[in-house]
């Protein structure tokens, strides 16, 4: 009947809707695939330059006119006379450098990565390298040291990561001082490194055996005099 035409017709309405939509998201699948799939990269080929050109810089390190003698990793300390005990300056190439021109040694030391001067001086024959609290590894000494650009009278010590190194740097420290001495045309090495009030010697072997350098180290501290006036000592380098 015609009732029963148009009831027949309006069933048929939704899946003509629905064929239809599946053929549209065939045709868009064929074109363009889905939309959630990521875009491909598209290369675009242009250069681009820098807003700013920056230049490269040379900075002087007042190692140019000088020749590496000796170099080696180690850790340095500086004795702190106000708190009675050892202060960590640095680890880094501790280094004795020999001026092209003038001949004369001075030892050099930078922290790494920093670059940061942490000792400074000329090696001579009145500095005497001793032994810290009995280690085969460190040795401390007297300098007028010019880490901080200024001249400073310090107790200095240095580790290192075993005998044989902490034997060759006395080596070689005790070498360049004697050269430094030839050139200087010294007949007979200096007393001691600095003018030292009457007493200083005692309380520096004092310092020596209890402060030790050791990290398990708990002895106790024991102070050392400061040295009264500063010897003559290199220039202090660019920092």
């Amino acid at each position: 009947t015609h009732g029963s035409l148009l009831v027949a017709m309006a069933d048929d309405e939704p899946k003509k809707e629905e064929v239809a939509a599946e053929g549209a998201e065939a045709a868009e699948a064929a074109e363009g695939g889905d939309d959630n799939e990521l875009a491909k990269e598209e290369e675009t080929g242009g250069e681009w330059a820098p807003l700013v050109q920056l230049e490269e810089v040379k900075v002087k390190t007042g190692e140019d006119e000088e020749d590496v003698v000796f170099k080696m990793r180690a850790k340095l300390f500086r004795f702190d006379k106000a708190l009675n005990q050892w202060k960590e300056r640095g680890t880094g190439d501790v280094k004795f450098l020999q001026h092209k021109t003038t001949q004369k040694i001075r030892l050099l030391m930078r922290r790494e990565k920093t670059l940061k001067i942490c000792a400074n001086h000329v090696l001579n024959t009145a500095m005497t390298l001793r032994e810290n609290a009995g280690s085969d590894r460190s040795w401390v000494w007297l300098a007028n040291d010019y880490a901080e650009g200024e001249s400073s009278v310090d107790m200095l010590a240095i580790r290192f990561a075993n005998s044989e190194n902490a034997l060759k740097f006395k080596e070689e420290f005790e070498k360049a001082a004697k050269a430094n001495g030839e050139l200087s045309g010294a007949a007979a090495p200096a007393p001691t490194p600095t003018t030292e009030p009457a007493g200083a010697e005692s309380a520096l072997e004092a310092a020596l055996e209890a402060v030790s350098l050791e990290p398990a180290a708990t002895a106790p501290v024991a102070a050392a005099a400061a040295p009264a006036a500063a010897a003559p000592a290199a220039a202090a380098p660019a920092a």
